[in-house]
């Protein structure tokens, strides 16, 4: 029988909120409070998040994340930066013993990816892993060109006619895996761009003329637009078949909203920790 794992689906929720929920989850996970969870969240504002990593003032133009009205927050996870927008985002929360899981980092990312796989191909799209081969390939994943996410595809991420459609990052702590990334419905390329330095012009231009032939959104490819709503309905399915599983909606209690609103105000809430690294 398909084991049950939570669900939640959070609608659009502020970038600050979306990153603490996020952790609690992780948190409540690691102290077998809640099940293993798969979360749908949206971005209100649409917002530009950055790797854990990633530093603001190297890659990112703030003026022009405040000139398009965009929240900007850091991620606990890794990787580039990823402007939220038209898209649908997952997080997958496991505790890394798990026994569908397996030890290495990259492989649980193929065994999570699994659902992200059999929701494009609900939603009639031939998606496939990509598996970077060629030694440029993997030395672009150890050194990338620009601090963009959709830039190029890792290591199990997903890709349908060679162009990455999901992007994701992982972090793991206190036992627990957690794995958040993007779905892409729409793409506004030219404010994606804007968000980044460049040396110059020419240089912006080119980068944004490769990122056309690596990434690509879901509408683009299909005659007929998918909405949020029909999105998330084929990613859902796709999580249950391709893990296995079985997803049970859950809510959130009040203490536990108070935690998160708790986590707002240490973290995700303030310039410190987005400003920092």
């Amino acid at each position: 029988m398909a084991e049950t794992w939570n669900f939640i689906d959070s609608g659009n929720c502020s970038p600050e909120y979306n990153m603490a929920l996020d952790e609690a989850l992780l948190y409540w996970h690691s102290k077998g409070e809640i099940e293993p969870t798969i979360r749908f969240y949206g971005w209100d504002p649409a917002t530009l998040s950055i790797g854990y990593f990633q530093k603001v003032e190297k890659d990112i133009d703030m003026d022009a994340v405040e000139k398009h009205g965009l929240g900007f927050v850091r991620r606990p996870t890794g990787g580039r930066a990823v402007l939220h927008d038209q898209e649908v985002t997952y997080s997958v929360i496991v505790t890394e013993d798990h026994p569908k899981m397996p030890q290495s980092v990259t492989e649980a990312y193929r065994v999570i990816s699994e659902g992200l796989l059999e929701g494009f191909k609900s939603l009639g799209l031939e998606a496939y892993f990509a598996v970077p081969k060629t030694e440029e390939e993997k030395q672009e994943l150890k050194a990338p060109r620009s601090g963009v996410c959709f830039d190029a595809p890792s290591y199990y991420e997903l890709v349908v006619e060679g162009r990455k459609v999901a992007g994701s990052a992982q972090t793991r702590q206190k036992g627990v895996i957690l794995q958040h990334g993007s779905i892409l419905l729409d793409i506004d390329e030219d404010k994606l761009f804007d968000c980044f330095k460049f040396k110059n012009e020419r240089i912006r231009e080119r980068m944004q003329r490769n990122f056309k032939k690596k990434a690509v959104a879901i509408n683009e490819l299909r005659e007929e637009p998918v909405t949020v709503q029909e999105a998330s309905e084929a990613f859902k399915r796709g999580f249950e078949k391709g893990l296995d599983i079985q997803l049970k909606p859950i809510q959130l209690t009040s203490e536990q909203e108070e935690f998160v609103r708790q986590i707002i105000q240490d973290r995700y809430g303030n310039k410190q920790w987005n400003f920092q690294r």
